[in-house]
This record gives structure tokens, C-alpha cells and sequence, in this order.
């Protein structure tokens, strides 16, 4: 029942009147059933939903998102992405066709919201957050799990592609995502069957040694996998925005993750920096500059010379062994701030506040860019974190600096070293070519 979900977590992360758990069996044994098995969660449950209907549906999306829905089909995902006109992302997510002129969205409401709000096309939205369970489960031993709690043959829901099943004798809806060539998927369905389908998912879970996935764990997937997070590796310029600014000051608990934000690292107040694009985040593969939308006219100047780019950084050991040996040279010693407190750089107990952290990049002494989500990547035993850095610079082996530490405060900078993205690199999911991955959102 999903009282006892709830009842072994250590602590829990309260988003939205919803009980998240940080840690179930602890964030290190979780990691390492996503290697092995699998980890089963529910940290998505609070994902807004949002569905757009109508006859201009597609034209509708296609005018807001950097790429094109007039060709999709249904049964079919696509990864979207929303600017604003000066090019800066205000949110991405999943896009599933359910039928003919209907889209269902994960993650891009409130934005999707407003512009619904105030568009004279032929759309309908319907705000479904709440409304139905929203459950991952990924690792080499998924689908197996999956099969056996569907008891049917599972094999034909190819990467980014989603269809009806039943689990536990309700109707059930299976997409099948995963980053960096890992197998993974998702399960919805309507919230009055939450119980019984996750109990039937979990009872076979167990019996291949999965682990129930954390607050904590879930987010540090994404660095891994070299794929940069909204509200984890950069905020979003929703109150930056006119037109939505004014919406979101009539919602603000709809603007939550950007109306009270707290910035830290060595980045210090500087706003504007932490904001990115497609191209700062490796995602110019997306635009699709045969139509109009929102953002184009910028995107197609930063296209000319793209200011930034996405790699994955690889941290100095010695020089993070400095970090945590200043902790323990007495009170005279004003100590570096430390990192061993959190294998990565989120902060849970922020109550009603948002904490963004992001740290300068350095070369020769000149600041290339920005780092953001460090990682203590128990699995690799490596700490590693995404930078949105010049082009020039994001060269396999390039070294460079971090500047770790709150303008103000004792300031060092760790020696990094440019390495492969993802840097996850297993290879669970045969059917798929890891350099192949991105051309499904093309």
C-alpha cells in the first residue's frame, strides 16, 4: 500500500503536499541496482500533466517548441523544448501523441499553460497533474520485471514509443524512455489504480533484488547521463519572461521552482549566466528551423556563433582532498565550504525556496563558462559535473578549472579535466546505438 511506500524512507522531500523519500535503502545501494537490476520509483508523481487537444494541436506545439509535431504520430514521444524570444530554455519534457489532435505533456506546464491562455488557435488544455500515477522503473532488468507483472510479451514497445498494457487486471500505459542507452520505462494510469499496480510492479520487483528509488539517487541520474536537468542544473527565466511573468505572479504556486530562488557557488548572483539555451546544453540537434516559433529569430543568430556548449567535467582527487582536509585544521583556519555533506549539489531541507548552484569555469585564468550538477558518482568513483562552456574548450582531455566556493568565502580552484559524455557508458540496452540516441527527437 502506499502508506508503507512511504513508511521505510529515512527522510522525505515535501514538493507540492506530495511525500517524496530522499533515500529508501540509501542513495548508494540504489545507484547501483540502476547498474544491475533495476530501481523502481515514484518520484515523478508531482509531474505537472498537462494535455492539448483540438484540431490545432499540432500546429499549436510546433509554434512554441524549438521542433516540429506536424509529422509525429500516435503512439510515438518527442522530447520538446520551449524558449523564450531572447533563445533561453523555459522548460523541456516529454510529449506523447495519444490519438489524432491529442498531446499529453509531462514538465512543460505552467509554460504550455499560459500559452494556451492567450493563443487564438483552435487548442483546448486540460491540466490532468494529480490525476494519474507516474511510476519509472530502469536497469538491465526492467523489462523482465515488467513482463512479469503485465504477464504479457513487452518486447515490441520500441525506444520512445508507448502503448496500452494491463498490470494487476487495470489498464495501464508502458513508455519506453531511458538516457545514455540504458533500458528504462515509465508507467501511467489513472490515480485510483496507483496501489494496486505499483504493489503488483514491486512484488515481482523484489524477487530480482530492484531497489525503490530516492529523491536523492533519481537526481543524480542525470549528470551521469549527460542530460542537464530544469530545476537541478539551471533555473528558468519564467519571471524574466513578460506575458508569462504576469501569469505566474496571478499562480505563484504554479511558478514555485522559480519564483523564490537562491543562488549559490562561485557563479554568485549573477542570474542571467545560469540561464542557457538549445546550444549552451548540447541540444541544438533539436531545432528545426522550418517553422515558425517562439525564440527562432535568436536561435538563429546564436546558430551563427553558439557562445557555449555542454561537456562532462572530471574533478581532481588531490585538489578535493584539500576541500575536505580544510574541514579539520581547527577554529583558526576559516575551512573551505564543503561538498561531502551531499554527494550532489541539491539542497533538500530549502522549505519554500529553490537553491541553484553553479560554480565558474576557468582557462588560462579567463572564465569559459559555468559548472553545474556536481556529482560524487558512487558508481564510477569519480566526482564529475556538467559545464556549459565555450566551444573551443570542450575538447576530450582539455584541462581546465573550477572555482569551488561563495564569492566572499575562502575560494579554491580544482584542476578538471574535459571527459566523455555521457559518461555513463553501460551498454544494458542492446537495441540501441548510445551515438544513435538523440535522432529519435529529430
Amino acid at each position: 500500500m502506499l502508506d508503507s511506500i512511504n513508511r521505510d524512507a529515512f527522510t522525505l522531500f515535501n514538493q507540492g503536499g506530495n511525500l517524496i523519500p530522499y533515500e529508501y535503502s540509501g542513495y548508494k545501494n540504489e545507484i547501483l541496482a540502476s547498474k544491475s537490476t533495476a530501481w523502481f520509483g515514484t518520484t515523478l508523481n508531482s509531474s505537472p500533466i498537462y494535455d492539448v487537444k483540438g484540431p490545432d494541436a499540432a500546429k499549436f506545439l510546433s509554434s512554441i517548441c524549438i521542433n516540429s509535431f506536424f509529422k509525429m504520430k500516435p503512439g510515438s514521444i518527442r522530447h520538446a523544448v520551449l524558449c523564450n524570444e531572447r533563445g533561453f530554455i523555459l522548460t523541456d519534457g516529454v510529449v506523447m501523441m495519444i490519438a489524432e489532435n491529442h498531446f499529453r505533456t509531462y514538465w512543460l506546464n505552467p509554460v504550455v499553460g499560459y500559452y494556451v491562455s492567450v493563443t487564438d488557435m483552435d487548442v483546448e488544455g486540460v491540466d490532468l497533474s494529480g490525476k494519474e500515477f507516474f511510476f519509472q522503473l530502469a536497469g538491465p532488468k526492467s523489462l523482465e520485471i515488467l513482463e512479469q507483472a503485465a504477464q504479457s510479451d513487452l518486447h515490441d514497445i520500441a525506444f520512445t514509443k508507448h502503448r496500452m498494457a494491463k498490470i494487476a487486471g487495470v489498464d495501464v500505459r508502458i513508455l519506453r524512455l531511458g538516457m545514455a542507452g540504458t533500458l528504462g520505462y515509465e508507467i501511467h494510469g489513472d490515480a485510483a489504480n496507483t496501489e494496486a499496480v505499483y504493489d503488483c510492479i514491486w512484488e515481482v520487483a523484489q524477487t530480482f533484488d530492484a531497489k525503490k528509488l530516492g529523491q536523492v539517487a533519481y537526481t543524480m541520474n542525470h549528470t551521469e547521463a549527460g542530460f542537464p536537468n530544469i530545476n537541478m542544473h539551471y533555473p528558468l527565466p519564467w519571471f524574466e519572461t513578460p506575458g508569462l511573468q504576469e501569469y505566474l505572479t496571478e499562480r505563484p504556486m504554479e511558478g514555485f521552482f522559480n519564483l523564490s530562488r537562491i543562488l549559490v557557488g562561485s557563479v554568485g548572483d549573477d542570474l542571467e549566466s545560469r540561464f542557457v539555451t538549445p546550444y549552451d546544453v548540447g541540444w541544438e540537434y533539436l531545432i528545426k528551423f522550418d517553422h515558425d516559433f517562439i525564440g527562432k529569430a535568436a536561435l538563429e543568430e546564436i546558430a551563427k556563433n553558439p557562445k557555449r556548449t555542454m561537456v562532462t567535467l572530471e574533478w581532481n582527487p588531490d585538489d578535493l582532498g584539500e576541500i575536505f582536509a580544510s574541514q579539520f585544521r581547527g577554529q583558526e583556519v576559516e575551512p573551505f565550504e564543503s561538498m561531502d555533506d551531499r554527494p550532489m549539489d541539491m539542497y533538500y531541507n530549502s522549505g519554500f525556496s529553490m537553491y541553484y548552484h553553479a560554480d565558474k569555469v576557468l582557462a588560462e585564468g579567463k572564465e569559459v563558462g559555468i559548472s553545474s550538477g556536481r556529482l560524487n558518482s558512487y558508481y564510477y568513483q569519480r566526482m564529475i559535473s556538467l559545464a556549459f562552456i565555450k566551444p573551443e574548450y570542450a575538447v576530450e582531455g582539455k584541462e581546465l578549472k573550477v572555482v569551488w566556493g561563495t564569492p566572499g568565502k575562502p575560494q579554491k580552484e580544482i584542476r578538471v579535466t574535459v571527459a566523455r559524455s555521457p559518461y555513463m557508458n553501460l551498454e544494458n540496452n542492446k537495441e540501441i546505438d548510445v551515438n544513435e540516441i538523440p535522432r529519435y527527437q529529430r
